[in-house]
């Protein structure tokens, strides 16, 4: 007689067996959660699932004949079968519940696999860590012909993510975010921020977690990429609104070291009459990492400096970085009371930025609270409106993901979750000081559920190549899919753009005209000039001792020393809209005013996010979801709902081919020539170097006829 296995407790459907406690459910709108736990019941560890979602109308029934069960909410359905036989051949009782996910009507949309007859496979594993806990992970049969979209930002330019395997940890320009969008209509959230892989195979789906205590996962069906974004958005948290000064445009260059520099610059673009919304302090204006605070000597008068801006219209963003340097005012106070993070073994440096340092402990709610202490008092009471959170992954010198643990736990366990926690302090921080409405912060990672905590994502310190510049389109629409809504990039990538060069400041304006159609327009990087052959010849014994950091080849930096004859880090060369030539600023500007004139209409974009967890950057497929033709187009996308954006990617292109999504029913208008196109045809625009093919849909012009 079969043994009766599946039971159910209040709202959930549990099953046990053979060591293992599984839960399914509602968790949503049409959506499931999934646990399973080794030889303790399920936890109710949080992760990205921080407030569980009201749900009506779920249905719980079990077959106790059968030992099935069906969980049915809205428009997903979970089937559970359970087995337990004795395996004669082997010598042991055998238990098994197998899960598969269906629509409403019934429709296949994955399912765990199977045993394999005498392969005696298991779906969900259990590798035993000793002393410890597991490596779990779990395998699912998926459709063979199915797109799937999401998991952050990788730095490829693949748009179709089926065939793919990929590392689940964050590193400098690599945020993985582990929610996935399916074209057969469902959204996966893996609920766990171990270090771990995912593969994407045409055989199965396997999701591992090299350390972990339970398995955790989240399911949303939906007939539309927007309604399953919307969903995601539900369970997981909504990006606050953006407030006005997110709207236009944004300068930085890799550092302004003095306040008279950074103050002029902003002047400059008020006499040239260049819109301007914010400008940024990058890193090193502070005596020691880890200090949270401007260095006097250069930044001598921080509020007079922030009134000025704030008198011309300007908002002010500061850098901070989570590393802390052993000579830090901090360190000691820091390491004290236990609020830095731990190497397992070895000595306590996590990374050689200048001189050895080590990170804060951002998992720990005393940490979040200390480092904002300090920021409020050093930077947001003097008038800086913004931060940016820069190397939130954390960036270890060596990404040795095991040697690290955290107040949460172990990093292999927990680590992913670093740059949620991270921009979290300083959102209930600046929440605290009343700015809600007007909390941005940059940051450099982001996992599930980061957009809640108003996290503006870069893609990191990219390459100034072309190819590189083609990768960031399917960042920002993976970004998007992933449902973190706000994305932009270093325009013009940031190693070493040579502004005397060319070829760069072709690229640099294909970059601009690209960023033009982000959700922030952002200047950044960190330029170069050609340097001259006496440059080195005049380096002091002290510059050529930290050689690697004040010189490149053949870069020539902005030198800059205390008064008293020490280094500093260096600035790089300019980066304005001015610092390349008349040409070169002239379509900067252009873009520029194309960007405050789109501000109805982006403001618009930013609500959708802010209401319905709507991407502002979205892959054709997207908007167009059954036209087959746009699952891997991947150097295109649509800014909203109504402009298709085909940025030039190729070097000395002066035309490109586009594809225009849709059917008859849809017409497409080229802002820059002004014809009209149907649906489902490809079309050869022209694109000159101050030109990016942008098309209208349905003659949503937005403000911009005559613009492009």
């Amino acid at each position: 007689m079969t043994q009766f296995t599946l039971s159910a407790d209040g709202s959930a459907l549990l099953w046990t067996g053979d060591g293992e406690y599984l839960r399914v459910e509602p968790w949503g709108d049409n959506s499931v959660r999934v646990r399973s736990a080794r030889m303790h019941p399920v936890e109710d560890t949080a992760w990205a699932l921080a407030d569980k979602p009201s749900t009506e109308g779920f249905r719980i029934e079990i077959d106790e004949e059968k030992d099935e069960a069906v969980v049915s909410n809205g428009g997903i359905v979970v089937r559970a079968r359970a087995r337990h036989w004795w395996n004669g051949c082997q010598g042991y009782e055998a238990f098994v519940c197998r899960l598969s996910f269906h629509k409403a009507d019934g429709t296949l949309l994955f399912e765990e696999t199977g045993e394999g007859g005498s392969l005696n496979l298991r779906a969900r594993t259990y590798r035993p860590i000793t002393g410890g806990d597991h490596e779990i992970s779990v395998s699912f049969l998926a459709p063979g012909d199915e797109h799937l979209y999401g998991m952050g930002e990788y730095q490829q330019d693949t748009l179709d993510l089926k065939g793919c395997a990929l590392e689940l940890a964050h590193r400098n320009s690599q945020a993985s975010v582990p929610f996935v969008v399916s074209s057969a209509g469902y959204g996966f959230l893996w609920n766990n921020p171990a270090i771990g892989s995912v593969e994407f195979a045409s055989n199965r789906t396997r999701w591992v977690a090299r350390s972990s205590r339970q398995l955790d996962y989240w399911v949303t069906a939906g007939d539309t990429p927007a309604q399953i974004e919307s969903q995601y958005a539900d369970a997981t948290g909504h990006a606050p609104a953006m407030p006005e000064w997110g709207l236009g445009f944004w300068q930085c260059k890799l550092r302004y070291w003095n306040q008279e520099q950074l103050l002029e610059t902003a002047r400059e673009f008020k006499r040239r009459g260049i819109p301007l919304d914010l400008i940024v302090i990058d890193f090193f204006h502070w005596p020691r990492m880890g200090d949270f605070r401007f260095e006097d000597e250069f930044w001598p008068d921080p509020k007079a400096m922030c009134d000025e801006l704030h008198d011309m219209g300007v908002r002010l963003m500061v850098s901070v970085w989570p590393q802390v340097a052993l000579t830090s005012e901090n360190y000691v106070e820091l390491k004290s009371r236990n609020l830095l993070v731990r190497p397992e073994r070895g000595e306590d440096i996590a990374m050689m930025a200048w001189e050895p340092c080590t990170f804060i402990d951002a998992t720990n709610p005393a940490t979040r609270d200390y480092v904002w202490d300090k920021c409020r008092r050093n930077y947001a009471d003097l008038g800086v409106d913004a931060f940016w959170l820069d190397e939130a992954e954390p960036e270890y010198g060596s990404y040795d993901f095991e040697n690290w643990r955290y107040h949460a736990g172990p990093n292999e366990q927990v680590g992913n979750i670093y740059p949620v926690e991270y921009n979290r302090g300083f959102y209930e921080g600046q929440q605290a000081m009343g700015r809600d409405g007007e909390i941005v912060n940059l940051t450099r990672c982001a996992w599930a559920g980061s957009q809640k905590y108003g996290a503006l994502v870069w893609s990191g310190d990219v390459g100034s190549t072309f190819k590189d510049l083609k990768a960031q389109i399917t960042c920002a629409i993976h970004m998007g899919m992933a449902g973190i809504p706000w994305f932009t990039t270093d325009m013009g990538g940031f190693h070493n753009g040579d502004i005397e060069s060319d070829a760069f400041r072709e690229l640099f304006v294909r970059w601009a005209q690209f960023s033009c159609f982000l959700p922030v327009m952002r200047n950044h990087g960190n330029r170069s000039l050609h340097e001259p052959e006496h440059t080195r010849d005049q380096a002091t014994p002290l510059d050529r001792g930290h050689e690697a950091i004040l010189y490149e080849e053949g870069a020539l930096k902005e030198m800059v020393r205390a008064k008293d004859g020490t280094p500093r880090f260096y600035s790089g060369a300019d980066n304005e809209p001015w610092s390349m030539g008349r040409q070169v600023e002239d379509i900067l500007v252009k873009y520029i005013r194309v960007r405050e004139a789109m501000r109805p209409y982006t403001r618009e974009l930013f609500d959708q996010a802010h209401r319905n967890g709507q991407p502002l950057v979205r892959g054709l497929f997207y908007e167009f979801p059954h036209d087959p033709n746009t699952a891997d187009i991947n150097d295109e996308y649509m800014f909203g709902p109504d402009l298709l954006i085909a940025p030039v990617t190729q070097a000395g292109a002066t035309s490109r081919t586009v594809y225009l999504p849709g059917g008859p029913d849809t017409t497409w208008t080229n802002l820059h020539d002004n014809t009209t196109h149907p649906g489902g045809t490809h079309v050869q625009a022209n694109a000159p170097l101050d030109v990016i093919p942008v098309y209208a849909r349905n003659n949503q012009h937005h403000n911009l006829t005559n613009l492009i």
